[in-house]
């Protein structure tokens, strides 16, 4: 299939001058700064949060790309992956009239960011064991289709996607593939990133929150082609990550090396956490995870969702969403956690069931 990202964008997009920011016009440094109009005897908290970040993040990107194996220029950072989702829609979907495709059970932000900017949704979902149905997502395009959606590993199911499976849907569709590796670094699964140059309609999307344990500072990675990180670029909001947040993320990077060991403490974690879950009577189903969590499939989920609510554990209750009756999603905790968390469901069994 052939790829046009003028044929896929919205028309308008194109023409459009963003806004000049004072960064835009001055980016260095040193100087005396008078043209932004910030208070110039600082913050009250003593801190120096009185002047504005660097709009384009290009000290964190320059660390990135070292890391990623990408050019600075294939990276866009966003607050948090919603923004990039909310932004590839505005660029390249015309409300009332686009639709874009997503394959349940799956994250739900993509979902409700289609309804915000008022873009048709349709669904293929994934086989009883969460994978991809390739020839019937192909052929549930048609001319209004811009985007795919594909999360790998998979949210809620924590699987990844079989890879050829994904590549073929890359290769089928002349419209924007995004590849959502939220959990990549849990997986031994290679990155999209890696394929970015092969496929100009891929874009691929990572997050701090996850591994790098930062969500509270909400900072998401998209990496693409330089022509489709532009687009982004244009139509972002000037100053989208706070000078704070990039000084954090600088802090991490400077700590790569130890992502690693941090990645698997929870994964020895979840070992430990599957293999004490499976003893429990009333569990039918661990799904296999490539994530930071484990999809449970147990009988009476709902009674044991406010089992473990009334003790202040708090899991995510996913029987209602497509595929996953009867499911609850327990995220990887610390083994004090864990611990507890199965001392209630143990609980459980000896005054419900």
């Amino acid at each position: 299939m052939s790829f046009s990202l003028e044929n896929l964008l919205r028309p308008h997009i194109l023409g459009i001058k963003p806004y000049s920011s004072a960064r835009d016009e001055y980016s260095g440094k040193e100087g005396v700064f008078l043209d932004a109009n910030e208070n110039p005897y600082g913050s009250l908290t003593g801190e120096p949060f009185n002047r504005y970040p660097d709009p384009y993040q290009l000290e964190i990107k320059e660390k990135l790309s070292f890391i990623k194996g990408v050019r600075p220029t294939q990276i866009f950072l966003g607050n948090g992956s919603d923004e990039a989702i909310d932004l590839l829609m505005r660029a390249f979907c015309i409300p009332g009239k686009d639709n874009i495709i997503l394959l349940p059970p799956t994250y739900g932000m993509y979902e409700v960011s289609a309804s915000i900017n008022d873009i048709a949704v349709k669904k293929v979902n994934l086989t009883a064991d969460f994978q991809l149905k390739p020839k019937e997502i192909i052929e549930s395009v048609d001319s209004c289709t811009k985007i795919i959606f594909i999360c790998s590993p998979n949210n809620p199911s924590g699987n990844k996607m079989k890879r050829q499976d994904i590549r073929s849907i890359i290769a089928g569709f002349n419209g924007l593939v995004v590849v959502d590796e939220a959990y990549i670094d849990f997986s031994d699964e290679p990155s999209f990133t890696n394929e970015l140059n092969d496929f100009p309609n891929l874009l691929v999307m990572q997050t701090f929150s996850k591994a790098w344990g930062m969500a509270n500072l909400r900072i998401g990675m998209a990496f693409a082609s330089e022509e489709i990180i532009r687009i982004l670029n244009l139509i972002k909001p000037p100053y989208n990550i706070s000078g704070l947040t990039q000084q954090k993320v600088l802090e991490s990077l400077e700590q790569a090396n130890k992502i690693e060991e941090l990645v698997q403490k929870v994964l020895n974690e979840k070992d430990h956490l599957s293999k004490a879950l499976e003893k429990l009577p009333f569990i039918s189903h661990i799904y296999p995870s490539n994530a930071n969590f484990v999809l449970v499939k147990m009988s009476g989920a709902k009674k044991v969702y406010d089992h473990l609510i009334n003790d202040l554990i708090i899991v995510r209750d996913r029987s209602k969403v497509v595929l996953c009756d009867d499911c609850l999603r327990i995220s990887v905790g610390t083994e004090e956690e864990n611990q507890k968390l199965i001392g209630e469901l143990e609980k459980y069994v000896s005054q419900v069931l």
